[in-house]
């Protein structure tokens, strides 16, 4: 019997061994031809499966013979199943392309600051966008202004400029704010005087997405981009309307309502955004100081797209902000206590600006436009014995000409920038006026070398009434790698037209601060360069890997630094040296089905060299770690938990601040139309009342130290949003 049944088992096991077979493919994107590294095969009902190499080639063995289906999928792309017959006809490798899922489509970011509207992806200036559920998401935290939003960003530090008006300014990898240019739709609305209380003044209900360009910029939109810019841009109207309105309230008793509507009727859109902000004064310390001033906000924006022909579009817009802050002694604010001998700080501003846009098609490669716009900014600061007040007229022209074919695009343009203040004579003191006009042309071109190299150079000239012509060559190349890698490397020269109007004026309210010395100064100027690396993966059907490292370096040739003089005045003079910038900022994604965590680090360098003598560059945080865990079931919930560290800084007084965490917890249910949001900003109640001091001296005249820690600390705010 033995003899019988073991050559049937030889035999029975030699049939199965012929009849395993083997399935051989590259996998390809439909529309780029190029190979996707990392997609995976299965066969159905089996865990029997494969993923594909650098070349996009995969293997599957151990096939059984008959009828199989084999399942390929690649995230973010449609998935394709293949009904097929083993043994095969033909052993050679099957050829598949798949095709981008719409929800992935629907994720792709456009950018406009460049001027060239390629995706995020695609473009090699290394360029961060917040936008979609993360811009929606970072509003519900703070509904009233973008401060926040800005600075839980790696790379992005808002520094509080005023322990009692709550002011802020950007920074970025380090540097002052008067680095970073901040435009609206591609308009530099928020620059010298207009940048006061800017961070504090802009609600984000309206806007489609914020752009961010890290390092010397000045090539795209002119001066003061050394830093970098931030580009906010603002929805348009679309066929479906949208209209939404939001309510917020927080436990320091502030209050945020607004509304946005927008829709396209055929040949004419229109946008509308109005909102109403309440701060009530607010001392969580109980030193008699308010960490949050009263506030009254109004703001409003319409604006009106129309369609003049197929050609031809054309769109105008207002921009109008108006308020009343005021800080300082909490009881003479709330009534209880006379004007005399109190400290207080009382900021009226008004902001008004138009803009109009205009497009005209040549041929289907060649388009014109031309934009403008005019802004009105007049701002009042005043504090006991002194005032501080003046008019900013200024506008903004460009017109430019695209051309593109199927491998390269140029762009050509032309600017004229204004820039006019106008100081109220309340005071005995030097007027601090100027006048500045800016001419400048610029070109720029995007070549696609191959389909995995692109090069984009740029060069502008700009003329400076009083400081001269500028030069500012700019290059940024992407290179991919593969669908997963890819790499960028960039790098350009800056300028900044020198004004008063930086953190450290704004810290004294401008006060004894002298006019610029216009023959014996020069215009700051910079070069820098950056370098990252992006990689992302699926590392299975459900789980996603990213991660972008970024190395960067900035140089800044004869900085402005405010200087005390022995007669109590404050004169900006330039020493001998320069500021530099360098670091690293890593950001890490790691989503799991609902659930995504996001981990950023930040390592800024700054330090002065002057005479020969290296020092370590004021109110920075050299390391900085941003911790974000979000859980989203689509339509019903989301749910997040932050946490972030925060280095101990240099301060202007020679002392170092404690380092420090900040925590948060944010949750939102969603219906169809209808959301509510709760979010515990700050639950750890980090303040720096609690480690550290903001003032020496007396409550009526205080002596303010830096402010390098929260002074609001934990405050609780929720609310409603409607979308109809």
């Amino acid at each position: 019997m033995k003899q019988i049944i073991l050559p049937l088992l030889a035999i029975l096991y030699t049939s199965l061994a012929f009849s395993q077979n083997t399935f051989k493919a590259i996998i390809k994107d439909t529309e780029s031809k190029e190979t996707l590294f990392g997609a995976s095969a299965v066969l159905q009902g089996t865990t029997n499966g494969s993923s594909t190499d650098e070349n996009g080639y995969l293997e599957i063995t151990n096939i059984p013979n008959g009828p199989q289906t084999i399942v390929i999928n690649y995230l973010g792309y449609e998935e394709q199943k293949l009904q097929l017959s083993f043994p095969l006809s033909e052993t050679q490798s099957i050829n598949i392309t798949l095709t981008e899922s719409e929800g992935e489509k629907l994720d792709d970011v456009v950018i406009t600051s460049t001027r060239s509207k390629r995706t995020i992806y695609n473009i090699p200036t290394r360029i961060e966008a917040i936008s979609g559920e993360e811009l929606e998401e970072k509003g519900n935290m703070k509904p009233g202004d973008i401060r926040m939003m800005l600075n839980e960003s790696t790379g992005i530090q808002t520094q509080q400029t005023s322990a009692t008006s709550y002011n802020s300014s950007i920074r970025i990898q380090g540097l002052d704010g008067k680095y970073t240019q901040i435009l609206r739709d591609g308009f530099p609305l928020y620059s010298g005087f207009s940048g006061g209380l800017s961070l504090m003044q802009i609600a984000p209900l309206d806007l489609q997405q914020v752009e961010v360009i890290k390092g010397a910029s000045s090539t795209l939109f002119g001066g003061g981009a050394i830093a970098g810019l931030v580009n906010l841009v603002s929805k348009k109207p679309k066929e479906e309307r949208e209209l939404s309105f939001m309510l917020n309230g927080t436990s320091a008793l502030g209050l945020d309502a607004s509304g946005f509507y927008s829709q396209q009727f055929n040949k004419i859109g229109t946008t509308i955004f109005a909102s109403y902000n309440l701060g009530t004064p607010y001392d969580p310390a109980d030193i008699g100081l308010t960490a949050i001033p009263k506030f009254t906000r109004y703001t409003l924006n319409p604006r009106i797209f129309i369609d003049l022909s197929d050609k031809t579009s054309v769109n105008v817009g207002f921009n109008s902000v108006k308020e009343d802050r005021v800080g300082g002694d909490i009881e003479y604010i709330k009534g209880n206590r006379d004007e005399e001998d109190v400290f207080f700080e009382k900021n009226t501003t008004d902001r008004f600006s138009t803009q109009l846009g205009i497009e005209h098609q040549l041929n289907e490669n060649s388009n014109l436009a031309f934009k403008n716009s005019i802004s009105l900014y007049d701002r009042s600061i005043e504090i006991p014995d002194f005032i501080f007040s003046g008019v900013q007229t200024s506008s903004f022209s460009e017109a430019n000409y695209t051309t593109r074919n199927t491998t390269s695009e140029w762009i050509v343009g032309l600017n004229l920038w204004t820039d006019k203040f106008t100081q109220d004579q309340l005071n005995n003191t030097e007027a601090i006026d100027y006048n500045h006009i800016t001419t400048g042309a610029f070109i720029q071109n995007t070549w696609n070398a191959t389909e995995k190299f692109v090069l984009e150079t740029g060069i502008r000239g700009d003329y400076q009434n009083e400081y001269g012509f500028f030069a500012l060559p700019r290059i940024s190349a992407l290179l991919k790698i593969n669908p997963k890698l890819s790499m960028r490397l960039g790098g350009g020269l800056g300028y900044k037209t020198p004004t008063v109007f930086t953190e450290d004026a704004e810290r004294i309210q401008f006060r004894n601060v002298l006019p610029i010395d216009v023959p014996n100064t020069k215009a700051e100027q910079s070069i820098g360069s950056n370098f990252d690396i992006d990689y992302k993966t699926p590392l299975s059907d459900n789980l996603f890997f990213s991660i972008n490292t970024l190395f960067f370096y900035t140089q800044i040739k004869d900085p402005l630094i405010l200087t005390p003089l022995s007669n109590g005045s404050y004169e900006f003079q330039q020493p001998d040296g320069f500021i530099d910038t360098k670091g690293v900022e890593t950001n890490v994604k790691l989503a799991y089905k609902d659930l995504a965590l996001f981990v950023g680090y930040t390592l800024a360098d700054v330090n002065e060299h002057y005479n020969d003598t290296k020092s370590t560059f004021p109110l920075v945080s050299k390391h900085r770690l941003n911790n974000v865990l979000m859980y989203e079931v689509e339509e019903k919930w989301k749910i997040g938990l932050e946490a972030y560290y925060f280095g101990p800084q240099q301060l202007n007084d020679g002392a170092t601040g404690e380092q420090y965490w900040l925590f948060g917890f944010m949750a939102e249910k969603l219906w169809k139309n209808f959301s509510i949001f709760i979010n515990f900003e700050n639950f750890g109640d980090t303040r720096q009342t609690r480690f550290d001091t903001i003032f020496t001296g007396s409550i009526s005249n205080p002596e303010f130290r830096d402010i390098y820690a929260p002074v609001d600390g934990f405050v609780v705010n929720g609310g409603f949003k409607i979308k109809l």
